[in-house]
């Protein structure tokens, strides 16, 4: 930029545009898809020949250079291309001066949108010098269109030797990702190699072995937080690469997710794993099913053996919670928030000695993070299901001004019932009868036997889950006896029987999110209740549908 000058280039005050009819950008870009063209393409080049039309047209004065170098045509969404669109809005450029049309860019569709109905509604007259395209000269030929397709053809033809380069390193065996998985390093001098980083390769160990010996994902989180040790992603960047996990929550350290995803990755023992997602020209990334990936075996040093692997694996397997028709539901999922950090309450449930079953609810954010982060809240499942139902009877003592709402919701819950066992029994009839099938399918040679065991045994699970669902609804319809609302108007009843069902059993998530809001659970065992309706204020002494200070 040190000759501009002799160009006329007016990077400064408006003066400079003074004698000039035309505020020019210009525009450079450079990408690896241009292949054997760089160094005619490069940056130096495309600015000298560009600068040399200045220098050769009085009438155009340099108002700023934009260069996107190492971004692709495909994408309009370029820094240089963008900030050269934002001084256009703003009136600071009226021209824009290109080498050719492949610089500007890829897209045919938009780039046509660009040339034919952007620029002329903003008075920009538009250069391209190796195309031969002025504006202001002459209309756009009836070539154009068909410059940007084969543009965009060759983008596309780029992109698909691209990936089958890529494709076949990876099946050589090649490390071919940006930044090297935790645990490892990129080796100096040959990026397709990857070598153990001596820090992050212990921690890696450290976990695989403490999860075998019986600790938890959490634990193992809990624990490396506890000890200071730095996230992966933290770790990149202490290192000084420059990593970005758009999903990262600043600060959080070590979480479960984290821990599981070192669990699962082959990586660890000395097998290259890639080709785990994929990618179309300006398409959205997808996941490749696992039977795709692209595995090499004995690509780089092993930081875990296949014993310890091969134990891991299992246990990530048998710790995985059984299917269970009748496991109990958290009636209070979604509603129950810490009242310190606002996170959902988790529930844990565990078998004692006895054989009887506990429930505890446990703030998330302690659950995922431990306690610097926040406090437990540990809270028994049952008392706190016990403390609400015994507040909801005692609000429904004074239901006062909303027994028409109570009567309406009422009501509601027995057209319901029976919509949702209809439901139930077409759903029940539709899996045996796919049941059927897929033993007709097998008879025939259809299905091979490990895939029909498959699907029986899917197929066996959702008709106990079905038969479960509809054997309780029709009990609890059985234990109750709803009446017409006409009855209810009449004799007032609706608050006693819903207070009824709350009493003689446990709580109903359809009652749960008629009637609340949401519970914060708080230190020193209190609650805090936000119902979806007030009630009277002679009776109840609250107007705003909030309850406070509740022992548990």
């Amino acid at each position: 930029m040190s000759g501009a000058s002799a160009f006329r280039y007016g990077g400064g005050t408006e003066e400079a545009f003074s004698s000039a009819l035309y505020r020019a950008a210009l525009y450079i870009r450079l990408s690896r898809e241009d292949g054997d063209k760089e160094e005619s393409d490069s940056v130096g080049n495309q600015k000298k020949l560009l600068f040399g039309f200045v220098e050769r047209n009085a009438e155009i004065t340099v108002r700023d250079v934009y260069v996107d170098d190492g971004y692709s045509g495909t994408s309009f969404e370029r820094p240089g291309f963008r900030r050269m669109i934002r001084d256009i809005e703003d009136k600071k450029v009226n021209c824009v001066i290109v080498k050719d049309l492949s610089r500007f860019g890829r897209d045919y569709i938009e780039t046509g949108r660009y040339l034919e109905k952007y620029f002329p509604g903003k008075g920009v007259r538009f250069i391209s010098l190796i195309d031969d395209i002025d504006s202001r000269e002459k209309s756009y030929d009836l070539l154009l269109p068909l410059k940007n397709i084969f543009n965009e053809q060759y983008a596309r033809d780029i992109s698909v030797k691209i990936h089958a380069a890529v494709k076949a390193k990876q099946e050589a065996g090649e490390f071919v990702g940006a930044f090297a998985c935790y645990g490892y390093r990129k080796c100096p001098g040959a990026g397709n190699r990857l070598a153990p980083d001596p820090y992050a390769a212990g921690i890696v160990r450290r976990i695989f072995l403490l999860y075998a010996d019986g600790m938890s994902k959490s634990e193992i989180a809990k624990t490396l937080n506890r000890e200071s040790v730095p996230s992966p992603s933290a770790y990149k960047r202490l290192k000084g690469e420059n990593y970005c996990n758009p999903g990262e929550i600043p600060g959080r350290g070590w979480t479960y997710s984290a821990v599981h995803q070192i669990l699962r990755n082959e990586m660890y023992t000395g097998t290259m794993v890639q080709g785990k997602k994929t990618q179309k020209m300006r398409g959205c990334q997808r996941a490749v099913p696992r039977c795709d990936w692209i595995r090499v075996e004995n690509t780089h040093e092993p930081l875990i053996d296949r014993e310890l692997w091969k134990t891991v694996q299992e246990q990530m397997t048998v710790n995985r919670r059984s299917y269970s028709a009748v496991s109990v539901r958290n009636v209070f999922a979604g509603l129950a928030r810490c009242g310190t950090c606002g996170s959902s309450m988790i529930r844990n449930s565990w078998r004692r000695a006895d054989g009887s079953s506990a429930a505890v609810l446990y703030c998330g954010t302690y659950k995922r993070n431990g306690r610097v982060f926040c406090s437990p809240h540990r809270t028994d499942f049952r008392i706190l299901e016990e403390a609400v139902k015994a507040d909801l009877c005692t609000l429904l003592d004074c239901a006062g001004s909303y027994r028409d709402e109570i009567r309406r919701m009422m009501n509601e819950d027995a057209g319901r019932d029976g919509m949702e066992e209809n439901r139930l029994r077409k759903d029940l009839e539709k899996v045996r009868r796919l049941g059927r099938h897929v033993y007709e399918d097998y008879r025939e040679g259809l299905l091979t036997r490990e895939e029909f065991l498959s699907c029986r045994a899917d197929y066996e699970k959702k008709t106990e889950l079905y038969t479960f669902r509809l054997q309780s609804l029709q009990k609890e319809r059985g234990d109750r006896t709803v009446p017409c609302a006409a009855e209810y108007a009449a004799s007032g009843s609706a608050a006693e029987d819903l207070k009824t069902r709350i009493r003689t059993g446990a709580l109903k998530r359809d009652i749960v999110l008629k009637m609340i809001s949401r519970i914060e659970v708080q230190d020193k065992r209190q609650l805090k209740i936000y119902y979806r309706f007030a009630a009277d204020e002679g009776n109840c002494g609250f107007t705003e549908g909030e309850r406070t200070s509740i022992d548990k």
